[in-house]
């Protein structure tokens, strides 16, 4: 399991930042975030406490397979009552007083459901029967110790199907934990890249008013100095005004999308985030056979179908012992004795062997016991063919997302292609405006489709880069490192 100690120091950095002013600044990279969010983010935290309930609760049933050790204690029992003897046809009263207590060990037995148990009962009593004529009275110590067994027949293991159950319980937990965790990379993923795409595109606009503020100028100087007309100066105002507004648009799209962000990674809203990020395109080859022979292999929500076929199968073991034939066999072997005097409790010792062996023969159940284990039977068919067309969903989502990946980088080349061709064009479109060739409209033709590219290149790298992480979580591999991913390291040991 991975361990998140590594990780702290980063996190209290991080921890210290918010509670500072509201209006510090925090840079965030995506690893950065994916860490906080980790700590903090409620659903995780959630399938967090499930896990380590069904751990504790592991831990009981492990324990309840030990011995058990019980001492029960009567330190008073009296009754006083009056009986008619039907052999002598008179009535007579009898007195009790005691005072006893019982010690036990007990064993579970898994291997075959059985239970064997030592048990110690001591104790002293005083009885007085009285009869017409006469009185009786016994003042004696006592001691019962037997060594019993119970071993159930021709029925299904409990002690061992408890704990089974138990463990597949447990194991689910672990990869719904690991489940949310993938889930989690993938939604704070997703939401890192809003962030930078309207950052990248306010830095654009920005870009784009820079330069409508230069043409601006140029051409209110052209006019000035009656080189150019007027409707090319109000061409540039509106170019300059358009630029603007833009700029305000992106600045609100960007404001939104870092609210959105910071309520995912519960950050306060007013403090004040910047995304660090450096979008390459960085082609990585991806083996689709490997990817997919990875993914049947490795992909947790095919490991919880097993672990479902598993528990379909126990609950088929209790459904078969419906109105079945099954016994028990009770066995118990051990001495008692008593005594007025303690040291000679056993001076005469009883043996007192206890056998007893039961059956239950059902005769007729209208058809109960079959039509139940029919039903279980289509239940596993049912889940039989579900996971045969999980299996395909798995293979089909890995070979579009691997056609998606190679449709992207193709898509990045033509993009990068195009920021250049659209940047060649400007310039040399900026310079015929500057000398009156092209109007107004035309220059913010060519601004516009820079502007456009720039943010078609990024978005189409980002969207490589999010299929990328699609691909890995599809197959549990991560072919950026060439490396399998094992999601249950990534739970964190727990705090003892």
């Amino acid at each position: 399991m991975l361990r998140l100690k590594n990780k702290w120091l980063w996190i209290v950095s991080l921890v210290c930042l918010l509670n500072v002013d509201a209006t510090a600044q925090i840079s965030m990279t995506l690893d950065d975030a994916l860490n906080y969010s980790i700590e903090h983010s409620p659903d995780l935290q959630r399938a967090l406490m499930n896990l380590r309930r069904y751990e504790f609760s592991l831990k009981a049933q492990r324990a309840s397979l030990k011995s058990k050790f019980s001492l029960t204690l009567n330190p008073i029992t009296y009754s006083r009552n009056r009986y008619f003897e039907n052999r002598l046809s008179e009535w007579y009263t009898n007195e009790s007083f005691a005072s006893t207590g019982t010690f036990s060990i007990s064993q579970p037995i898994i291997w075959t459901g059985a239970t064997v148990s030592l048990n110690n009962r001591f104790g002293w009593q005083n009885n007085k029967s009285s009869l017409t004529g006469g009185e009786n009275d016994n003042r004696a110590y006592s001691n019962d110790l037997y060594l019993s067994i119970t071993q159930p027949l021709f029925r299904v293991n409990q002690i061992k199907l408890d704990f089974k159950n138990i463990e597949l319980d447990y194991e689910n937990a672990l990869i719904n934990y690991a489940l949310q965790r993938l889930n989690l990379e993938n939604s704070i993923t997703n939401q890192f890249y809003n962030v930078y795409t309207a950052q990248n595109s306010l830095e654009i606009s920005r870009a784009e008013l820079k330069d409508a503020e230069a043409n601006y100028t140029v051409i209110k100087n052209k006019v000035d100095a009656d080189l150019s007309t007027k409707d090319e100066l109000y061409q540039a105002e509106l170019n300059l005004a358009t630029a603007k507004s833009t700029v305000d648009n992106r600045i609100v799209s960007l404001d939104n999308a870092k609210d959105d962000f910071k309520k995912v990674l519960g950050i306060d809203l007013d403090t004040n985030i910047e995304i660090i990020a450096q979008v390459t395109a960085q082609p990585v080859t991806v083996d689709l056979g490997k990817a997919i022979a990875n993914a049947l292999g490795s992909r947790l929500e095919l490991k919880q179908r097993e672990i479902s076929r598993t528990e379909l199968d126990l609950q088929m073991k209790q459904i078969k012992e419906t109105n079945s034939f099954n016994g028990e066999l009770s066995l118990s072997i051990g001495i008692i004795g008593d005594n007025e005097k303690l040291g000679d409790i056993y001076k005469t010792p009883t043996n007192n062997p206890r056998v007893s062996l039961s059956f239950n023969v059902p005769i007729f159940d209208w058809g109960e016991r079959k039509a139940r284990i029919r039903a279980q039977e289509i239940a596993i068919e049912m889940h039989n063919l579900e996971t045969d067309e999980e299996k395909k969903a798995i293979e089909i989502a890995i070979r579009k997302s691997y056609r998606n990946l190679n449709n992207l980088l193709t898509q990045i080349s033509i993009a990068e292609k195009s920021v250049k061709n659209a940047q060649l064009t400007y310039d040399l479109n900026a310079e015929r405006y500057r000398n009156g060739e092209i109007t107004g409209m035309e220059m913010n033709q060519f601004q516009t489709q820079l502007s456009n590219r720039k943010m078609s290149y990024v978005s189409t790298i980002i969207e490589y880069k999010k299929e990328l992480l699609n691909m890995k979580i599809l197959t549990l591999y991560d072919f950026e490192n060439d490396k399998a991913i094992i999601p249950l390291n990534l739970i964190p040991a727990t705090a003892e």
